[in-house]
């Protein structure tokens, strides 16, 4: 009770009307004591398959990230925490990193929230307006202009549009609007566009939509990069939670887009939190040499930590190493051939959930109008998955895992969906929709408030 952070989670698991029904007989414990493989150990010993994917962090597994922890604590240790100078790893860092984002300066933060901040700033500082591009549904942290909507306590920022994925209307107000400064592109989006990231806490009926169009979402990428450079915009890509995930040079190689400003975060720290930009110099440039009173300020006491520093250093070199380009050579046809095999294991199994996804990303979908689909988070888990606290909307798979792990994985989704099958969660009425129930749910919510 005294951690605010897991009371905030454990109120959004599930859909609000089953809130209380959570607290009281679906309890979940929130401490781990181990890790190993692709592997998670409570306090009681229990072993649990990992598709937390630690917010996105988790890439290559946990014993990769503590041996880059190791390795990069002992690269430093003779400096130890020496704050606002370099150690010498960091020329390293910063010649790999300019090479991975075909960038040419890099700018080192404590969060991938604050590299996303300076990110806009600098937009900002350069083109001398004030409008932000967002798109609906996208994540970009949590300070206030990128979180326009639920889960930000202040108003709605006059500084930033919030438009539609992959539409016309879109590229009509880029083409017609002189006040915009930037655009920021969260690559997931391209796996539920113009829609926030599929959680359970939402999923009061079977309708969630999830569906990767690699060329489709390529071709608004390429439209995008257009119309900005026509009209002097920074094109942002926000990588923090997808950066390294797909391609080794990240979203911007996958996609072939050549972003003016790229923000990455969390595996780039090699199991310790950072943020960095990597940008054009036109763009990164934070003072002017004919105004010196007009810079673009961005410091952080932790910038560049040694600690950090070494372990990101750890990181780089490993995915020069072959058995990382083994993974990535191979990452496309082995999740799309897995994503199949699982697809139509659940359709002989006839149960009514399959699976969506892009890459190493996935989320399930419902073929059932139930209000109870979200119970299936609470029977993975007690089959032995990890999931995050979203539940079902989101399963991150680290790439080291073998075909054997993976279905090792299938067996136990599988067997979670009978049981849940078997208590009779997915019965539903005849003539049952999912409209029928969103239209019960409000009369109920009413009904509640009102009386």
């Amino acid at each position: 009770p005294m951690i605010s952070d897991l009371q905030f989670i454990s109120q959004y698991r599930v859909p609000y009307q089953f809130k209380n029904v959570l607290t009281q007989y679906l309890q979940l414990g929130s401490f781990w004591k181990s890790s190993d493989g692709v592997y998670l150990n409570d306090m009681d010993g229990n072993r649990y398959i990992d598709v937390t994917g630690s917010y996105g962090v988790n890439l290559l597994g946990q014993d990769f990230y503590k041996e880059c922890v190791e390795e990069g604590v002992a690269l430093v240790k003779d400096l130890g925490p020496v704050l606002g100078s370099y150690h010498p790893c960091v020329l390293d860092n910063v010649q790999r990193l300019c090479a991975i984002s075909n960038k040419d300066e890099v700018s080192f933060h404590m969060s991938g929230t604050e590299a996303v901040m300076q990110a806009v700033r600098l937009a900002r500082y350069h083109t001398g307006k004030r409008k932000l591009v967002r798109f609906a549904g996208a994540y970009h942290g949590w300070w206030d202009d990128v979180q326009p909507g639920p889960g930000n306590p202040m108003p709605p920022s006059d500084d930033t549009l919030t438009l539609r994925d992959m539409h016309d209307s879109t590229l009509r107000v880029l083409n017609h609007r002189n006040d915009i400064a930037c655009v920021l592109i969260n690559p997931l989006q391209g796996l539920h566009p113009s829609q926030a990231a599929p959680t359970d806490s939402t999923l009061v009926d079977g309708k969630r939509f999830a569906n990767f169009d690699r060329k489709a979402y390529t071709q608004w990428l390429q439209q995008l990069r257009e119309v900005c450079t026509r009209k002097g915009i920074a094109l942002i890509f926000d990588e923090v939670f997808l950066g390294f995930r797909l391609a080794k040079g990240g979203a911007q190689a996958y996609f072939g887009i050549d972003a003016d400003l790229v923000t990455y975060g969390k595996t780039l720290g090699g199991g310790l939190p950072v943020g960095v930009i990597c940008g054009k110099k036109e763009w990164m440039k934070r003072f002017n040499d004919e105004k010196p009173v007009q810079v673009c300020f961005a410091r952080g006491t932790f910038n560049a930590s040694p600690y950090v520093m070494g372990s990101m250093n750890v990181f780089l070199k490993r995915l020069d190493t072959k058995p990382v380009q083994d993974l990535y050579d191979n990452l496309d046809v082995t999740w799309e051939r897995r994503l199949v095999e699982m697809n139509q294991r659940l359709a002989e199994e006839k149960l009514p959930v399959r699976v969506a996804g892009m890459s190493t990303v996935w989320t399930v979908l419902y073929q059932t109008p139930s209000r109870y689909n979200w119970l299936l988070q609470y029977y993975l888990r007690d089959q032995g998955i990890a999931l995050s606290w979203i539940g079902t909307g989101r399963m991150i798979f680290s790439l080291n895992f073998t075909q054997a792990d993976f279905q090792s994985f299938v067996e136990q989704f599988v067997q979670a969906a009978h049981h849940m099958e078997k208590d009779q969660w997915w019965w539903v009425p005849e003539g049952q929709t999912n409209q029928k129930v969103r239209r019960a749910i409000l009369k109920e919510v009413l009904r509640e408030k009102f009386t």
